[in-house]
């Protein structure tokens, strides 16, 4: 039996995310609910017998067609977990796994779902945890969510799908939760156990991020709860960010300057991460790294035929460049010369152009960071609105901005480039 003295934390006040966004499970897949056999039993933190999968997996160091289903929301290859806490994924996982949902699962409650197994195709499996509940045996919140994995062209190549139906709970009653939340919420991602590749979804380690997952994606145009993944030639990953699929933002923050946006991802070296903020006629980009990471930044032609102007957050008066992208100028602003920044402004976006602050779609930037390996990066992006009545921008965007950079003279800093760039 599992050791009960584990503290319970205090009853939250969170709101359960809504489905009305969320995906749908795939299905047809024959068995007593429609997503193949039933692959495990009801159970608290169990395994599945090994399974042979009719995709060869490389992934990043392993190589086979051997895996296990895992209760706790996710599948693993070369054995089974029965770990019930998730612990941040950082390229050292007991094996290597993938988890769309890794938390306390528990289906011996009444009225609780079971995990399946199935498959839609000759070349590919689904794992779908249907209506399943959390530690110890309570029924009275369930999640749905599934793990498809895909067989691509070339042999060992195979694409990751997760897609999340209903999310009513993050945290089992072991793992410090009330009530199914709090305490430490679920992760979802996956690490290959090699000390290099992993990735964490946005909205991870917290109760209200990780029931959002039904309603964010990862690729512009997809659907709501919909995340997808390509692994290729055993060590490259294409997480689907590219001018025409940005990553969209994973949540709404609330600074001194009015609403922005926040994005979580992983970066590596040389990769550049293409976000899609939402804009009106400028925005701040900030992170909360700890030092400058920022190393360059890629902005779109939009036509505005002065280009923009660019001013790093230690000193909003005296541009960093100017006519960006105007000119024959390169759209391209290069901060490794100031040992890169943790935040800038982009500034004179024409209010002409008409940018809705609200449409997620307007203004594709791609951004470079000084790591050295894989990164966790969170970033923030605030719009500089327009107030057409005015014709200034608004008081409550650009002023409070002004008033809030002001008082944290020293977030950017000088320092020597320490990594060459291309």
């Amino acid at each position: 039996m599992r050791n009960m003295a584990t503290a319970m934390a205090s009853t939250l006040a969170l709101v359960v995310a809504t489905s009305a966004s969320a995906a749908t499970l795939r299905g047809g897949m024959g068995g007593p609910a429609g997503y193949g056999n039933l692959v495990l039993q009801p159970n608290d933190d169990n395994f599945s017998a090994v399974q042979n999968s009719p995709v060869l997996i490389n992934f990043f160091g392993y190589s086979g067609r051997s895996f296990f289903v895992n209760n706790n929301g996710n599948v693993s290859f070369g054995q089974g977990l029965s770990s019930f806490t998730p612990v941040p994924f950082d390229g050292h996982a007991a094996a290597p796994l993938i988890a769309p949902f890794w938390a306390d699962v528990d289906t011996r409650c009444s009225g609780c779902g079971a995990v399946y197994l199935g498959s839609q195709s000759p070349n590919s499996f689904t794992v779908t945890w249907n209506n399943v509940g959390y530690f110890g045996e309570h029924g009275d919140k369930l999640n749905s969510f599934q793990m498809t994995l895909a067989g691509a062209t070339s042999p060992g190549d195979f694409d990751i799908e997760f897609r999340y139906n209903r999310l009513e709970w993050t945290t089992g009653d072991a793992s410090g939760g009330a009530g199914g939340l709090g305490g430490t919420p679920a992760q979802a991602g996956f690490d290959a156990g090699d000390g290099s590749h992993f990735y964490s979804l946005p909205g991870s380690f917290s109760s209200t991020g990780a029931l959002n997952f039904t309603n964010i994606k990862n690729a512009l145009g997809g659907e709501a709860g919909v995340f997808k993944f390509f692994i290729r030639s055993g060590a490259v990953l294409a997480d689907d960010s590219s001018p025409a699929t940005p990553l969209l933002p994973s949540n709404v923050t609330n600074g001194n300057g009015g609403p922005g946006f926040g994005f979580q991802f992983q970066v590596q070296q040389n990769q550049r991460v293409f976000v899609d903020p939402v804009v009106a006629v400028g925005y701040d980009f900030s992170t909360s790294f700890g030092s400058p990471i920022i190393l360059s930044a890629l902005f779109p032609d939009l036509g505005d035929p002065d280009g923009y102007t660019v001013y790093l957050h230690d000193d909003l008066v005296h541009p960093y460049a100017t006519h960006v992208g105007a000119y024959g100028n390169p759209f391209l602003v290069d901060f490794s010369a100031a040992g890169g920044v943790s935040g800038f402004r982009i500034a004179g976006i024409n209010a002409v152009l008409g940018l809705d602050p609200t449409n997620p779609t307007v203004f594709v930037t791609g951004l470079t960071f000084d790591v050295t390996g894989p990164t966790m990066v969170d970033l923030t992006q605030t719009p500089i609105r327009f107030d057409t009545n005015s014709a200034v921008p608004e008081p409550a965007s650009w002023g409070m901005l002004l008033l809030g950079f002001a008082g944290i003279g020293g977030l950017v800093r000088r320092r020597r480039q320490r990594l060459a760039r291309a």
